[in-house]
């Protein structure tokens, strides 16, 4: 069933890892593009199986909502990713949606 919820979240949203050193480092314009490496599904169930990744859903509350999210992943709407940076943890892959 997780491996099903996996592929379906890779087919559904665009799986990414995101360098949050990187993000930090970012100047805060809106011109400003995130780098972040781009990963095969193979290498996301690589890590899955290591529990090396970290779920983040950048959605706002009332798209939640309205669309509904995955188990397992933590929701900090993109607005408060700067605020809350502390909350995503540094040794993991992070796959957002």
């Amino acid at each position: 069933m997780r491996r099903l919820l996996v592929v379906a979240m890779l087919v559904v949203a665009p799986a990414m890892a995101v360098s949050l050193s990187a993000i930090a480092q970012q100047p805060a314009t809106p011109s400003a593009q995130p780098k972040a490496e781009k990963m095969a599904s193979d290498d996301v169930m690589a890590l899955l199986e290591k529990g090396e990744v970290f779920f983040l859903d950048v959605r706002e509350p009332s798209e939640l909502e309205e669309l509904g999210t995955l188990e397992g992943y933590v929701n900090i709407p993109l607005g408060q990713i700067e605020k809350r940076l502390k909350e995503i943890p540094k040794d993991k892959a992070v796959i957002t949606a």
